[in-house]
């Protein structure tokens, strides 16, 4: 009997296997941009339990994420962010409006079957609050460290073993190809 499953796992993973490098045009499953803005939202607030539990003074949360993949043909996410960071300090909280566009390289780990976006680089940012509005290099610079942590350290996107597909993907040798607006999975080279 579990020599049947297992030649019938092997028989999936041969298929899968078939799939992917019989078509290397077409990825047989990709992300698309609105499926890691999803996962980005949900990151984030995972991040900000986290850090709010270790007693951490920065609080952060998104109002709105918009992730671009492949701009211009180049391998990276662009990934634009406005939200709110409050500083939990002296029996107050002192929030601040920001919007920061940063970009990074998407990179699959097969050991944690998760995408990561790590090489991250501020292009754009802002800052608005009742005393304040344009950039100030310290609250950018403090924000921009704890979202280039949180990206560098917290997957946007795991694959998921409850479906059949995904966990069969995690099984056999993947990477991930940028592509305008989605993240493809190919056979690792």
């Amino acid at each position: 009997m579990n020599e049947l499953r297992l030649s019938g796992l092997w028989g999936m993973i041969i298929l899968v296997l078939a799939l992917s490098s019989g078509c290397a045009s077409l990825s047989p499953y990709s992300i698309s941009e609105g499926e890691l803005e999803s996962h980005l939202q949900d990151v984030v607030r995972d991040y900000d339990r986290m850090q709010l539990k270790s007693g951490s003074p920065l609080s952060l949360s998104l109002d709105d994420a918009d992730i671009t993949l492949g701009p211009d043909g180049r391998d990276v996410a662009v990934i634009d962010v406005r939200g709110q960071v409050a500083l939990n300090a002296f029996l107050a909280k002192l929030p601040v409006d920001i919007a920061l566009k940063v970009e990074g390289a998407p990179v699959y780990d097969s050991q944690e079957k998760a995408i990561y976006i790590r090489r991250i680089k501020l292009l754009e940012s802002s800052v608005d609050s009742g005393f304040f509005k344009g950039d100030l290099a310290p609250v950018t610079d403090s924000v921009m460290r704890v979202v280039a942590q949180m990206l560098e350290t917290m997957p946007v996107y795991r694959l998921d073993d409850t479906k059949l597909a995904q966990r069969m993907f995690g099984m056999v040798p993947m990477d991930i190809r940028v592509a305008p607006g989605r993240l493809e999975f190919v056979m690792a080279e």
